[in-house]
């Protein structure tokens, strides 16, 4: 099938070099020349796993291009995805002027022949209405008619759609959220728990069903033996809730653990232990059990936020998401806490961070949990260094201001009063930390995520701190 992918963020990026490698002929479109250019040349402008090599073989199979062209790409595309970001604005909304612009821009590009436009973007709940509107508007722009807000099938009797545009065009939107972790969103995309569509229309939905049959079948999962992936059918707020209410969840289960351990601290438990405990329950499981730093990153913060905002428009106050953010900010800084218990003056000490990324496999900074830390290990006089394998290696500093990025652990370590292990990067299970506690001024580690071995890291001479241990 023809597909066209508008935007190459981690989701339009992922989802159009997966649709190629399935054997879809698919156009990336971006409006960054340099990006594109980039892509061109087959090098992948973000760290994922796995999404460099899937590109490199689609290209070379002719089966991926990039072009700055939205016309050409919408000419080309049966499906058209609509995959821009929407960040979080300062009051908790989305910004969907990215998706607006984008929508509007089909619509003065459309040209004759059945089209799916697929909301990938996570957009407010209600948006696939909102959509199909400036589609229209932008077809209506392009024949010089008024544009004017077109509201069919949104219970709204007098809206009119000027017959010049809603007959000479026949597409349907839908709804196609995504559900991929960054670090392994390759591995999601071709293994993924189910596929979520919302819309009105059996033929868009068959449409859909053709083009993900190579992912439902699971051509190229990891595991083929497994049954079909489930694909679940519902209307256009529905599939867009389904999204909002999954990262909700999935934030909140990770601020409940953080609560606990909170409380392990105080009475002499281990959380390790007793998320083990839990999560052998089956009506619970054990993801998203792991007590640490606290969620950051694109996804939990702004979809949270987003809900949030949604039930505060419609006059309902959303006290468990509420809890759950404000747990999740307090938990960024139990760290400092741990370095005042046992270092007791922050002033004047070096403090090092092991890891800056909100996750591992992954160079994203946003809202990660290290740039908190940075900040008020700062604010109380510390010195702060890091190393982080991606962003130490790439030369990244945005946002790292305040902080002195190393090139390796052991610099790090260097004169440091202690060690803080922030993200979960495999190879930090692995470093020379008996010579990396040798160059230390003090021997601390306050393992931000419960990773390390704690006997291990004991044995080499530090004194180790874990969350709620």
């Amino acid at each position: 099938m023809r597909v066209c992918v508008i935007g190459t963020g981690y989701v339009g990026l992922v989802t159009g070099a997966c649709l190629a490698h399935v054997g879809h002929q698919v156009i990336c479109v971006d409006n960054n020349e340099a990006k594109v250019k980039l892509m061109q040349s087959g090098q992948s402008p973000i760290f994922e796993p796995g999404l460099s090599e899937i590109m490199q073989g689609s290209i070379q199979s002719q089966r991926l291009t990039f072009t700055t062209d939205l016309a050409a790409g919408v000419e080309h595309g049966q499906v058209l995805f609509i995959a821009v970001g929407t960040p979080a604005l300062p009051t908790g909304e989305s910004d969907t002027r990215y998706v607006e612009a984008v929508a509007r821009g089909i619509g003065s590009h459309l040209n004759g022949g059945y089209k799916v436009i697929v909301n990938k973007s996570t957009v407010p709940i209600g948006s696939g209405d909102w959509v199909r509107m400036l589609v229209l508007d932008g077809v209506a722009e392009r024949k010089g008619l008024m544009a004017q807000p077109v509201l069919a099938g949104m219970g709204i009797q007098d809206a009119v759609i000027p017959a010049t545009v809603s007959e000479d065009y026949d597409f349907d939107v839908v709804s196609n959220p995504e559900f991929l972790r960054e670090g392994s969103a390759v591995h999601d995309t071709f293994n993924p728990d189910r596929i979520v569509l919302g819309g009105n229309s059996s033929r868009a939905a068959a449409l859909m069903q053709e083009l993900y049959t190579p992912i439902i079948e699971r051509q190229f999962a990891e595991d083929k033996t497994q049954p079909p992936v489930p694909m679940v059918v519902t209307d256009l707020s529905s599939a867009e809730m389904i999204k909002y209410a999954a990262n909700a969840f999935l934030a909140t289960k990770i601020s409940f653990i953080n609560e606990v351990a909170n409380i392990c601290d105080r009475v002499g438990a281990d959380v390790t232990q007793v998320a083990k405990g839990i999560g052998l329950d089956s009506r619970i499981g054990s993801k998203f059990l792991q007590a640490g730093l606290g969620w950051g990153g694109s996804c939990f913060p702004k979809d949270v936020s987003a809900l949030i905002h949604t039930a505060d428009d419609y006059g309902f106050e959303t006290q468990l998401l509420k809890a759950a953010v404000s747990v999740n900010q307090r938990q960024k800084l139990i760290v400092v806490e741990k370095l005042q218990q046992v270092l007791k003056i922050l002033k004047g000490k070096t403090i090092g961070l092991l890891g800056l990324t909100f996750k591992p496999d992954t160079d994203d900074l946003r809202d990660a949990p290290s740039l908190s830390l940075i900040e008020n290990l700062t604010r109380l006089g510390a010195k702060v260094k890091a190393y982080d394998p991606i962003i130490s290696q790439t030369g990244m500093r945005h946002g790292l201001s305040d902080v002195i990025v190393e090139t390796d652990a052991e610099r790090l370590a260097d004169s440091c009063d202690a060690l803080v292990l922030v993200t979960e990067w495999q190879q930090f299970q692995t470093l020379d930390y008996i010579k990396m506690a040798q160059l230390m001024h003090s021997p601390i580690m306050i393992d931000g995520r419960n990773f390390l071995n704690q006997a291990v890291i004991e044995e080499a001479g530090f004194r180790y701190v874990g969350i709620g241990r």
